[in-house]
């Protein structure tokens, strides 16, 4: 277990950077990026999915639209935005799983056995935590003057994060 959380960290260290370097860059070179990671999310999802090839479909075109999506995110609401939103995302697994790891408890669904009411709790906090920090380091004024939206917009991200891996744990 060490040796794929090592393992998983290297990557991760590796990886954000140059993603978030091509996100600030924008144009052509976030394209770039999108392309590799639906390339990569297309084929895990072939190789996950074995035999029913309706769902290997239905995948491909969620996946599609995702990718979509997150290129119009970025393009019209700006790079500001589309950061914020992954740093959510990325602060909702790296909570659940840290506090899911530390403070164990009962489990949240034999889906994925592996989540525990803790981590969904961890999820929230730690997004609440990255978000804020987010926009106030963006616009003290703004976070000041929205912070109730704000905050409900961090746990709505967050709480559909976590559906969504859920989701993902069941295929």
């Amino acid at each position: 277990m060490k040796s794929e959380l090592a393992k998983r960290f290297l990557t991760s260290a590796i990886i954000i950077p140059i993603a978030f370097f091509l996100i600030i860059k924008g144009s052509i070179y976030f394209i770039f990026l999108l392309t590799l990671f639906f390339i990569a999310a297309t084929f895990e999802w072939l190789n996950l999915i074995k035999k029913d090839n309706l769902i290997k479909f239905i995948g491909v075109i969620v996946l599609l639209i995702s990718f979509f999506s997150a290129f119009l995110l970025r393009e019209n609401l700006g790079k500001n935005f589309f950061i914020f939103i992954l740093l959510i995302c990325i602060f909702t697994d790296i909570g659940g799983y840290v506090f899911g790891k530390i403070l164990k408890g009962p489990k949240l669904t034999k889906i994925s056995p592996n989540k525990t009411y803790a981590g969904v709790i961890g999820s929230f906090f730690a997004s609440l935590l990255a978000g804020t920090l987010y926009i106030n380091f963006l616009n003290n004024e703004f976070f000041i003057k929205y912070s109730l939206q704000i905050i409900f917009i961090i746990l709505t991200i967050s709480f559909i994060s976590q559906i969504g891996d859920l989701i993902i744990s069941y295929f």
